[in-house]
C-alpha cells in the first residue's frame, strides 16, 4: 500500500486519509485505486458504520504543508500521457471517475473534511459525500479551464444544480469560494472551525451514529458569503449557453464586476470554456450520476489530447510563465463542429462503467 494514503480503522470508522502533503494531497492513480478497494471492502463489512475522508497533517508540522484537503489530480501524468497515446491519462481518469461513483452511490455514511485547498480531483471526492466540512481554511475551486481542461469528476451534474447561473460562472472563471460561500451555495452541509476538527472527528469515531448530533454542535454561524453579493450580476452576465453571448454580455455592462470577470476569462481557454458550457447544459439534463460519467469520460479522453490542455500545463506548471497560447484564440473560432466531435459517444467497449 501506498503511503500516499493513509487507510485504517478506528473503532467501528474506517478513515481515509490524503497523504501527500507536499502536492497538496493531489490524486494518483494509486490513490484512487486505493480508496476504491477499501471503500469496497468496508462496504459489506458490518462492523464499519461510518467512513471520515480528510488529509493526514504535514509530517514536520509545517503550515505550508498542511493548506490542502486535495489540490486536484495528477496533471503531470495526464500532460505527459496526453502529449503521447493518451492511455495512461483515460486509466487514470476511469479509476477516477469510478471512485467519484463509488462516494455517490455509497450508502454507509461518509463524511468529508474540506479543511483547506478543495480543486478539482478534491471535488470530485468531496461533494459526493452526505456529510461535507467546510472550515476557514478552505478554498474550493474548479479552475480547469485556466489550464485548457473543464470541471470534470461530475461538474457537469453539480454545478448545473447550484442556483441561478452560479454554476455556470464557476466554470468559466474557476472563481475561488472560502468556506462561508461553500456553505451558502449547499457545496458544504456544515462551517465549522478549524480547530473543532479533531474533537469532531474522536466524537464521530466515539459514536458513528450520532455524526449529525457532533457536526451540528460544532457548527458557527459563518461569515457573511461575499460572492452572493453578486448574484444578480452573475445570473444577468452569465445568462446565455453560449460564450459569445456571455462575453459581449460582459462587455456591454461596463461595470467593475463585468469588467473584471472579462478580464479574467480572457485568460482562459476559449475551447475548454465551451466545453464547459455544454457540459453543465447537458448535466443538467442527465438523468443519473453514472450517464455525467460517462459523458465526462468521453469528453476527458479527447481534451487531454488537445493543444490547449498541453499549453495550458506548459504555461502554468512547467514553464509558469502564465502565458498560454491557446488555440483557437478566440471564442468565434471554436467551432460547434469541434465541440460536438469532442462531446461524441465513445464506441462500445471503450466507454466508461461503473464497475
Amino acid at each position: 500500500m501506498s503511503d500516499d494514503l493513509l487507510i485504517q480503522t478506528d473503532g467501528a470508522v474506517g478513515r481515509l486519509r490524503l497523504n501527500r502533503p507536499k502536492a497538496l494531497h493531489a490524486l494518483n492513480l494509486g490513490m484512487c485505486e486505493a480508496m476504491l478497494a477499501a471503500l469496497e471492502t468496508w462496504r459489506t463489512d458490518a462492523t464499519i458504520a461510518a467512513v471520515l475522508l480528510d488529509h493526514a497533517p504535514a509530517p514536520d508540522g509545517d503550515p505550508k504543508l498542511s493548506r490542502g484537503f486535495c489540490a486536484g489530480g495528477d496533471i503531470r501524468l495526464l500532460s505527459e500521457s496526453g502529449a503521447g497515446d493518451g492511455a495512461a491519462a483515460r486509466a487514470f481518469f476511469h479509476t477516477e471517475y469510478r471512485l467519484n461513483h463509488r462516494l455517490f452511490t455509497y450508502a454507509k455514511p461518509i463524511v468529508a473534511f474540506m479543511d483547506g485547498v478543495t480543486m478539482g480531483g478534491g471535488v470530485g471526492i468531496a461533494l459526493p459525500c452526505r456529510y461535507r466540512v467546510a472550515t476557514e481554511n478552505t478554498r474550493f475551486a474548479m479552475p480547469e479551464t485556466g489550464i485548457g481542461l473543464f470541471p470534470d469528476v461530475g461538474g457537469g451534474w453539480y454545478l448545473s444544480r447550484l442556483p441561478g447561473r452560479i454554476g455556470q460562472f464557476l466554470a468559466l472563471t474557476g472563481h475561488r469560494l472560502d468556506g462561508a460561500e461553500a456553505y451558502a451555495l449547499g457545496l458544504a452541509t456544515h462551517y465549522l472551525p478549524a480547530a473543532a476538527l479533531a474533537e469532531v472527528k474522536a466524537a464521530i469515531v466515539a459514536a458513528p451514529q450520532g455524526i449529525e448530533a457532533a457536526l451540528a454542535a460544532a457548527s458557527v454561524t459563518p461569515p457573511a458569503a461575499g460572492l452572493l453579493d453578486h448574484r444578480a450580476d452573475i445570473d444577468r452576465l452569465f445568462a446565455a449557453d453560449t460564450l459569445e453571448e456571455v462575453f459581449a454580455a460582459l462587455e456591454a455592462d461596463g461595470g467593475d464586476f463585468a469588467t473584471e470577470q472579462l478580464a479574467v476569462l480572457r485568460t482562459k481557454s476559449p475551447q475548454t470554456m465551451k466545453v464547459s458550457l455544454r457540459l453543465l447544459y447537458d448535466g443538467g439534463l442527465m438523468q443519473s450520476f453514472a450517464d455525467e460519467m460517462v459523458q465526462e469520460y468521453a469528453v476527458a479522453c479527447r481534451v487531454v489530447q488537445r493543444h490547449d490542455f498541453l499549453e495550458g500545463v506548459r504555461a502554468v506548471i512547467v514553464d509558469k510563465d502564465n502565458a498560454p497560447r491557446w488555440n483557437p484564440a478566440t471564442p468565434e473560432d471554436v467551432t460547434d463542429h469541434v465541440i460536438d466531435q469532442i462531446f461524441a459517444p465513445l464506441p462500445e467497449g471503450e466507454a466508461w462503467t461503473p464497475n
